[in-house]
C-alpha cells in the first residue's frame, strides 16, 4: 500500500509501506537498518558503508555519501532511498527524488539519533526493533554521562586544521561524557583553525580522529608541540557514529577516556 509521512526536513514523502527495496545513502542508517533485522530489504549502500562487517558487503555499493551512481540505483528498483541531511548534498536528494521516494533524516545531537532510530523504525515496520534498539543505547549512554570533564578538541583534520564544532553529532556526545568544546562558539559546524586558535583555547584534552583524516600516533608530536600542557590522544572516529555503533561506544569510552 501506499503511505506518506513527513521526513527529519518535513518534506512529504510517499512511498510504498512497508519498503521492500532500500537504499541507505549514510553508514550510520545502513547500519541501523541491519540491526532492524532489515538485511533482506537492503539492496544498495554507499561505499562508506562498511558496517555490520562482512554482512553489508553482500549489498551493492552504488554511491559515495557526496556522489551517486544514478544508472545503477535505478537498476535496483528501489521503493525508498533513505539520507541524511549532513552526509548527503541537497543536489543528490533533488536528483533522486525526481524517479524514487527520498526520506531524508537528520542526526546533529545524541537526541537526534535516538529519533532518526525511531523514525527509520516506524519509516520500515520495524518498531519494535526500533525501540529496543534505543532503549539499549539510553541504558548505556546514561552510564557514560559525566564519566569525565575538561575542555576538549575533536580534530577531523589538517591542511587546514578542523575539528568539530557547535550543532554537530560529535559535539553533542562530547558534551555527554562530560567534556566542554572550546570552539562551540566559533562560526562554522567544522570549524578551520589556525596554531594561534589552538593556543588561545587551549584544551585539556585533544582528540585526533581516525576519519575522515587518518591520524595516528605518529601526529602527536605536532599537536604536542602545539600543546605542551594539553594530553594528545588518537581515537577511533568510528566510535562517533550514531546508529548500533553508539552500543560498541560505550565500552570503548568507559575504557579509553575515563
Amino acid at each position: 500500500m501506499e503511505r506518506t509521512v513527513q521526513d527529519a526536513l518535513g518534506r512529504t514523502v510517499t512511498y510504498t509501506y512497508p519498503p521492500k527495496r532500500i537504499v541507505s545513502l549514510c553508514p550510520g542508517i545502513t547500519d541501523t537498518l541491519f540491526t532492524l533485522q532489515l538485511q533482506d530489504e537492503i539492496v544498495g549502500r554507499t561505499r562508506f558503508c562498511i558496517h555490520p562487517s562482512p554482512a553489508v558487503l553482500d549489498v551493492k555499493a552504488v554511491a559515495g555519501t557526496k556522489d551517486i551512481q544514478l544508472d545503477a540505483i535505478l537498476q535496483l528498483k528501489p521503493d525508498l532511498i533513505i539520507a541524511e541531511k549532513e552526509e548527503n548534498t541537497k543536489q543528490i536528494v533533488e536528483t533522486l527524488e525526481q524517479h524514487i521516494p527520498v526520506y531524508v533524516a537528520e542526526v546533529q545531537c545524541v537526541q537526534e539519533a535516538y529519533k532518526m532510530i525511531e523514525d527509520i523504525g516506524d519509516v520500515t515496520d520495524r518498531r519494535d526493533q526500533a525501540q529496543s534498539l534505543i532503549s539499549e543505547i539510553r541504558e548505556g549512554f546514561h552510564s557514560l554521562q559525566r564519566i569525565t570533564s575538561g575542555s576538549v578538541l575533536y580534530v577531523i583534520w589538517k591542511k587546514p586544521y578542523m575539528a568539530a564544532g557547535r550543532t554537530t553529532y560529535i559535539n553533542s556526545l562530547l558534551e555527554t561524557l562530560g567534556f566542554s568544546n572550546p570552539v562551540s562558539a566559533f562560526p562554522g559546524r567544522y570549524p578551520e583553525l589556525t596554531t594561534h586558535d589552538f593556543q588561545s583555547v587551549n584544551p585539556d584534552l585533544v582528540l585526533l580522529a581516525s576519519e575522515p583524516y587518518p591520524f595516528k600516533e605518529k601526529h602527536i608530536p605536532e599537536f604536542q608541540n602545539l600543546l605542551p600542557n594539553a594530553m594528545i590522544l588518537p581515537i577511533d572516529g568510528e566510535m562517533f557514529w550514531y546508529g548500533p555503533r553508539m552500543l560498541e561506544a560505550i565500552s570503548y569510552f568507559k575504557e579509553r577516556l575515563r
